[in-house]
């Protein structure tokens, strides 16, 4: 791979390129893919969406939009500081074609912003709650009558592959989706492969999938564009990642692993002396003992050491980053980031107290239970109402769901797997309230 390709300002959608040096320097394609991104209406509901703690009532937890906004932020660091050596490197860059530090960084923001605007509502229970109703609810009779990769795509339903799709997908108006650059899109996919072969390899690109079969074309595309690898086999169809990927993934790792427990820390589910012992020895290095000693509250103690920790894992990042370029470029990087980072043992500390202590507390669980059933009964009686309304059998409770559902997405296609994909979609893109008005609404409970 190639940095002048993997750079690419061209727009999903155009046909044809976009040259660094043409760019209106108050108005860079980059930074207009962020613009893009903030305001799009399935970014909006990120705000009412899960990260941690379900349906908090306090102000200081996390929702998706928060934590999408943080991660962009360390990744827009994380980009720059890279974009920087990246130049330094190879001036060519530069001199020749005009990019900028800030490129770099634009970029990583942009794909960090857009990182979980596929996410379901209920946070990462609702991934699971979507495939089990194909696994093990009544969506497993339409087994038979799809192919092995459709059927993957909605047992493993996969929140990567549900934003690649927000950010491609064509409709009246709106062709080419989000439209945002090649090389922003590259970056956004974690996972640059379709569902099946299922984790063929320990390969980090290989973790998870990052389209649904009705977006593998639009990723040939892109992959051809920006020249990624080619992986696997010749059946399967799965590329490299782009390298700036690898900054987006370090972004989220390092708002999550680090804010994540401070919310525990905040909520009293994480006691503070155990946290502070955690957080200190990540930055033993880089504390200013007179400063840390003067802050008289947890609240600031906790800031002031989350501040230092991600700066020490930003820098941490670019340096293995930039130790790596060439088996980056060349494919041959397989790991995250940060799992080659010599703060590993602290970063896991951190991890398993927040398991123990945030992610596995009990009002987590009892809320992601409720999240199972809602987005079981939502799925259940939507696609029930498609699929009645195709074969003709549509009953009267039938006609009036289907007068909820968006006239934007094709229920009535010939293709089982669509409507099925499309249902799976709709839902996905309710916030964690609408989805309760929704269930309560059809559970009779509620007008």
């Amino acid at each position: 791979m190639n940095w002048e390709q993997l750079l690419s300002l061209k727009r999903f959608g155009d046909t044809n390129k976009r040259l660094r040096k043409e760019e209106d320097e108050t108005r860079l394609g980059f930074e207009v893919d962020y613009d893009r991104v903030i305001f799009s209406s399935e970014f909006r509901s990120l705000q009412d969406k899960t990260q941690v703690i379900p349906l908090s009532n306090t102000d200081f937890v996390h929702t998706r939009l928060t934590h999408s906004l943080e991660v962009s932020v360390v990744g827009r660091s994380l980009g720059r500081k890279v974009g920087q050596k990246i130049l330094e490197k190879h001036p060519h860059l530069q001199n020749i074609h005009g990019y900028l530090p800030n490129d770099f960084g634009a970029i990583v923001a942009s794909a960090a912003l857009a990182h979980d605007i596929g996410n379901p509502p209920f946070g990462h229970s609702g991934e699971k709650a979507i495939g089990e109703f194909f696994i093990s609810g009544e969506g497993q009779h339409y087994k038979e009558q799809l192919t092995d990769k459709e059927y993957q795509d909605l047992c493993d339903f996969e929140g990567n592959a549900n934003g690649f799709k927000i950010a491609t997908q064509s409709r009246a108006g709106r062709e080419g989706g989000l439209r945002l650059t090649y090389a922003t899109l590259g970056a956004f996919t974690k996972y640059p492969k379709e569902s099946l072969p299922k984790k063929p390899t320990k390969h980090i690109a290989d973790k998870k999938y990052g389209f649904f079969q009705t977006e593998k074309e639009a990723f040939k595309d892109v992959a051809e564009e920006l020249g990624l690898v080619k992986r696997g086999s010749e059946d399967d169809f799965s590329f490299s990642r782009h390298p700036l990927a690898f900054l987006v993934e370090a972004a989220d790792d390092i708002c999550y692993t680090i804010i994540d427990f401070e919310d525990g820390i905040n909520l009293g589910l994480i006691q503070e002396e155990y946290a502070l012992e955690y957080l200190i020895n990540l930055v033993r290095h880089s504390i200013n003992t007179e400063k840390y000693h003067k802050l008289t509250n947890t609240k600031d103690r906790v800031s002031y050491l989350r501040a230092l920790a991600i700066n020490t894992l930003i820098n941490e990042a670019v340096s293995i980053f930039m130790d790596n370029e060439e088996l980056i470029l060349n494919g041959e990087f397989s790991i995250g980031l940060l799992d080659k980072s010599k703060y590993e043992a602290q970063i896991n500390d951190i991890i398993k107290l927040s398991i123990d202590k945030v992610y596995q507390s009990k009002d987590v669980v009892d809320k992601e239970i409720a999240g199972y059933q809602i987005l079981n009964t939502l799925l259940q009686t939507y696609s029930k109402a498609v699929n009645n309304n195709y074969t003709g059998k549509v009953s009267n409770y039938d006609k009036l769901i289907l007068k909820g559902l968006p006239s934007t997405s094709d229920f009535k296609t010939d293709r089982l797997y669509v409507r099925l994909l499309n249902v799976c979609h709709f839902v996905s893109l309710m916030s964690d309230s609408q989805a309760i008005i929704e269930y309560k609404k059809i559970k009779g409970f509620s007008l």
